[in-house]
């Protein structure tokens, strides 16, 4: 019996061969994604822990179904290779309080993005939230007229507005004992280095912003940022570091931080919280962070509502645990008017 030529239609893909196509992709972004330290490019592999599980786990089980295993089988495996990287989050925090009297305080990072948050929406989750500590990034001078009515609730600040993304501010309710704009890195964005007398003790805050991972140039600015935080986390004081990072926790360039500072990821015990992009839901990543050192106990830790910005913001309660700390006489405060 003579055979059919092939019809136009037989020159698609089956959808086996489909499934097994996508998840050979996300098999080797899941590879990649642990090259980071060679390769910015490689490195934005590393964010999407959470979409390579979800994906790889939807096509084993289809090709199970489909039976086929064996490919199934290798997907399925990939795919506990990122569970096994987010795992960790879910555990391990400290988020009980020892015996004693210790104060609940509650800090609140914030970007505004400089374009596209609404101030009305913005004015309503900070008074909502109430926040003794916080930092808001993307601030220009037009936010900060909006925001005047801040010093009302938080007297006492320190603000860097620029038109460029990366104005930052830092705003307390308590005395600032130090405060300086520092820049970090060669980049020339700014952080702020503070030091908050909470009546408990002092309470040393770091806020700061890198840039995004958009290049082999901003890559590399980001990489120095992170790389010089530890000169400036050395302190004997309990201490925060608030920022959009742009970077998320595995990240080879994010467990260095870590390593090198000996700070603690606040969401360890909190699970994936994602942060950015708000607008896109399938390729949500945690980008802004919360870092701190072994005085601090994370009570709770959340994710904000919408503002209109990209990033939703974040929500700390800590409490801090060493009272021995020496005390710092306030002698400067600044406010923003």
């Amino acid at each position: 019996m003579k055979k059919e030529s092939p019809g136009f239609f037989s020159l698609f893909p089956r959808p086996q061969g489909l499934l097994t196509a996508a998840g050979v992709v996300t098999c080797a972004a899941t590879l990649f994604g642990f090259l980071g330290r060679f390769s910015w490019f490689l490195d934005l592999f590393s964010h999407f822990r959470v979409q390579y599980l979800i994906g790889l786990a939807i096509l084993g089980a289809l090709l199970l179904v489909m039976r086929r295993r064996k490919t199934a089988i290798m997907f399925l495996g990939f795919a506990c290779v990122n569970l096994l990287l987010i795992l960790p989050l879910y555990f391990g925090g400290r988020n009980t309080l020892p015996q004693g009297g210790h104060n609940t305080l509650r800090a609140m990072l914030l970007n505004v993005n400089t374009r596209l948050g609404d101030s009305e929406r913005v004015k309503r989750v900070i008074r909502d939230a109430d926040p003794d500590i916080l930092v808001l990034e993307e601030i220009s001078s037009q936010w900060m007229a909006d925001l005047a009515w801040l010093t009302n609730s938080h007297p006492y600040c320190l603000t860097q507005p620029r038109e460029d993304n990366f104005g930052i501010g830092l705003f307390s309710k308590f005395p600032l004992a130090e405060s300086v704009v520092a820049y970090i890195g060669s980049a020339e964005v700014p952080s702020i280095l503070a030091t908050i007398n909470t009546g408990q003790t002092n309470l040393r805050v770091i806020a700061t912003h890198p840039l995004p991972p958009v290049g082999r140039g901003y890559s590399r600015w980001r990489n120095e940022q992170l790389d010089q935080l530890p000169e400036h986390v050395q302190s004997s004081l309990p201490l925060i570091l608030l920022g959009d990072l742009n970077i998320s926790p595995w990240s080879y360039h994010f467990r260095r931080l870590l390593k090198r500072t000996e700070l603690r990821d606040s969401s360890q015990g909190y699970g994936v919280q994602p942060t950015w992009p708000n607008y896109n839901p399938l390729l949500r990543i945690p980008i802004d962070h919360c870092l701190h050192s072994m005085h601090i106990v994370i009570i709770d830790r959340s994710i904000g509502p919408d503002v209109s910005s990209d990033h939703y913001p974040v929500i700390i309660d800590f409490a801090i645990t060493d009272e021995s700390t020496e005390k710092v006489p306030t002698r400067q405060i600044q406010r923003t008017r």
